[in-house]
């Protein structure tokens, strides 16, 4: 007997957090199902930088993309999408890309496969007047839309009317143990030098804190065309805080400043699902964050495993902070808390949640 087929589709696999969900999620399939699974990368330029499960089929157009003959050769990968999948007749098809997805229901329209997707932006992003009607005309077609937030869910709902929608969070790598680093004095942000992660704001709030002995330390890189750093790196020269603020650039052992940590700092504005707050939490460190749209208020319970703030409320952002340097009582409690209560995102759980619903379970 033929053994199900599952469909992971997606544009490319570079490095990014769409493509990082994705492949883990292909290893808990290669590794606890008996489906064939196959991966279909159909975008213009097509890139890997995950490590994939041997198990996993991977197909990919031969011809390369013609960028002078941009619309005969969208046409011909719109083809090679629909040719790929009526040849592999699967039971699941599971789609990532909140503007790749429109262009997977329009492949497949009229195919009787059931296609998923899951957008994996902030909700209720700004789009063109194009990409607003295709998905309108477009995503009721879809057997089930995956949301990664209660928030998400419901913008999702009122924008696009789908009865079909689960919530289901992005899985976390949780660290076996948490012990064995010394704790620092330490206040840890990580995230891209993009204005909306609002970096300065928790440069200059950390600044006026002024409390001996705490660093504040901020994990990532300038996105591409933004080049924030030299004016985050001025701030804080102004500031004549060098000694207590770093910028620590991109990292390959992010997990390290995580175990160093005692307090993690999330300023982000809006989010589609914020991965490193739920980092943060794994290694049991307790979190102060704006309740943006979306996210937040999905992994924090204020005053449980840390505090949720109202949007761009910095003096009570910098009060909450100051009171967890303060109390190491309440740093303790709170980093339990925040521990246990983020096992319900491990790979296992989040696995097994998409493809129950894949099941239509």
């Amino acid at each position: 007997m033929k053994r199900p087929v599952l469909c992971l589709l997606l544009p490319t696999f570079q490095a990014g957090g769409m493509e990082r969900v994705m492949a883990e999620l292909a290893g808990y399939f290669c590794a606890r199902h008996r489906d064939e699974v196959h991966l279909i990368l159909y975008g213009r330029n097509i890139r890997f930088y995950y490590p994939l499960p041997e198990r996993l089929v991977v197909h990919q157009p031969h011809a390369v993309f013609n960028d002078r003959l941009r619309l005969v050769a969208m046409f011909k990968r719109l083809m090679f999408l629909r040719g790929t999948v009526k040849m592999l007749q699967p039971q699941k098809i599971l789609s990532f890309g909140e503007y790749w997805n429109s262009f997977v229901l329009l492949a497949l329209l009229g195919l009787p496969y059931p296609v998923y997707v899951s957008d994996r932006c902030q909700p209720g992003k700004k789009m063109s007047l194009m990409h607003f009607v295709l998905r309108r005309c477009l995503y009721p077609g879809a057997k089930g839309m995956i949301a990664q937030t209660g928030q998400a869910r419901d913008i999702y709902f009122r924008e696009l009317r789908h009865r079909n929608i689960r919530v289901i969070a992005n899985p976390v790598r949780i660290p076996e143990s948490t012990n064995g680093v010394p704790k620092e004095q330490l206040v840890l942000s990580v995230g891209r030098l993009i204005p909306g992660k609002n970096h300065d704001r928790l440069i200059a709030l950390f600044a006026a804190l002024n409390q001996p002995g705490w660093r504040l330390i901020i994990v990532g890189g300038d996105a591409q065309k933004m080049q924030l750093r030299n004016s985050l790196q001025k701030q804080i020269e102004e500031l004549d805080a060098t000694d207590s603020i770093q910028l620590a650039g991109d990292q390959t052992d992010v997990a390290s400043y995580y175990r160093r940590a005692k307090v993690f700092a999330f300023t982000s504005e809006s989010e589609g699902f914020p991965n490193v707050l739920a980092e943060a939490l794994s290694f049991g460190l307790p979190a102060v964050a704006f309740d943006c749209v979306a996210g937040p208020a999905d992994l924090l319970i204020d005053g449980h495993n840390g505090f949720l703030v109202p949007l761009n409320n910095y003096p009570l952002f910098s009060q909450r902070l100051k009171q967890l340097m303060d109390d190491e009582d309440l740093r303790q409690r709170m980093g339990q808390n925040a521990r246990a209560g983020i096992a319900r995102y491990s790979l296992e759980h989040i696995g097994k949640a998409y493809y129950d619903f894949m099941s239509g379970k």
